[in-house]
């Protein structure tokens, strides 16, 4: 085995491992690490929806930020750019996030779902690969937003999004007021999955080592789907394997494995809107370059486009709760279905619109 794939190894074990602690220290069943979730309640957090019970600005997302930058910065890897189709890219990133929150998940969620036992997550995989081979589709016609130009003569664009970040981080652990009745500027569930969380600082440190070994090995599930179907490559697709193995064997052995469609945690069974919602996720990762793990990757290497997906990210989780588009464990409401078949809709046309050629 070459270092390369060694690497990839070590990163789907560490990761997986970490899921599984976070979830045994407070994180929502299978919830261990989920972008789209994490995403959706750091919305909350900061009062951009009001859906009660998703409300807390999760230590894990910040990890993740600074242990990407932390990674490409002592790589020297760090490069300001951006300008390609800055704003479409906003759009797609919010249409990615009303996608997930209908499924209840990201990517990699489906993947630790299926680790322990859920078969939701069977078909929203389905889904998935069927927007990344829809996405690949549009590849082949030759789609192409246009190349991101890097900035001349300063980097201060791209460290923008670590700012903000460190900002939040700072609201986070101190506590400052600007709201006496309101008790301070964020928000926290008093119940439901916003109220279950793993202790701020093991979460910011697994958010940090989850960071940096994905900066390092540029994981991404649609990228690696997207690599096998247009070169048969499978490096990025080892770490998910080894994710999976490894959630599986230790919920396996504690008990916690549930092999079943009914009474999974955080998940509903509508199948059709399971594979439906991310189907949006996998065509519009494609076109973005990556899903939503490597969009916060991107943006803390310096790259605003990405800064700016995650932003439309944040936009598309708070629309989806204060427009009742987001699904829960009843199920998928008329809203959130109207939305998904619209989203595939739109991006799709997007998509068509921007082939520079006619293959």
């Amino acid at each position: 085995m070459d270092r390369e794939k060694l690497l990839m190894v070590i990163t789907g074990v560490t990761i997986g491992a970490l899921a599984v602690l976070l979830v045994a220290l407070g994180n929502p069943a299978n919830m261990g690490f989920c972008i789209a979730c994490f995403l959706r309640d750091t919305a909350g957090g900061l009062g951009l929806h009001r859906a009660s019970i998703v409300q807390y600005v999760r230590p894990e997302l910040i990890g993740l930020a600074f242990g990407a930058f932390i990674s490409a910065f002592s790589s020297k890897e760090f490069r300001s750019r951006g300008g390609s189709a800055t704003f479409l890219r906003f759009v797609l990133g919010a249409f990615m996030m009303i996608g997930a929150l209908v499924f209840l998940g990201c990517p990699l969620r489906d993947i630790l779902r299926m680790g322990g036992g859920d078969l939701n997550a069977v078909v929203g995989l389905g889904g998935f690969l069927g927007g990344v081979l829809f996405g690949v589709f549009f590849l082949k016609k030759g789609f192409n937003f246009g190349a991101a130009k890097q900035e001349k003569g300063t980097s201060a664009g791209g460290y923008a999004f670590i700012l903000i970040v460190l900002l939040i981080f700072g609201l986070l652990i101190t506590g400052i007021s600007f709201n006496a009745e309101a008790g301070g500027p964020l928000f926290f569930s008093k119940e439901g999955p916003g109220s279950m969380h793993a202790p701020l600082w093991v979460s910011l440190a697994a958010g940090l080592v989850v960071g940096f070994l994905a900066q390092k090995t540029r994981m991404c599930l649609s990228g690696g789907f997207r690599d096998f179907f247009l070169i048969r490559e499978t490096g990025l697709l080892i770490a998910y394997g080894f994710i999976f193995l490894t959630v599986l064997i230790v919920n396996t052995y504690l008990g916690k494995f549930n092999l079943g469609f009914a009474n999974q945690p955080i998940a509903h069974t509508n199948h059709l809107f399971n594979f439906l919602g991310l189907f949006l996720v996998g065509q519009t990762a494609v076109l973005l370059g990556g899903c939503p793990l490597r969009q916060i990757v991107l943006g803390s290497e310096g790259d605003m486009d990405a800064a700016t997906t995650v932003l439309g990210m944040i936009f598309g989780a708070a629309i989806s709760h204060n427009f009742m588009l987001a699904a829960s464990a009843k199920g998928v409401t008329v809203f959130g279905q109207v939305a998904v078949v619209a989203g595939i809709i739109i991006v799709s046309l997007i998509a068509w619109a921007y082939r520079e050629v006619d293959v």
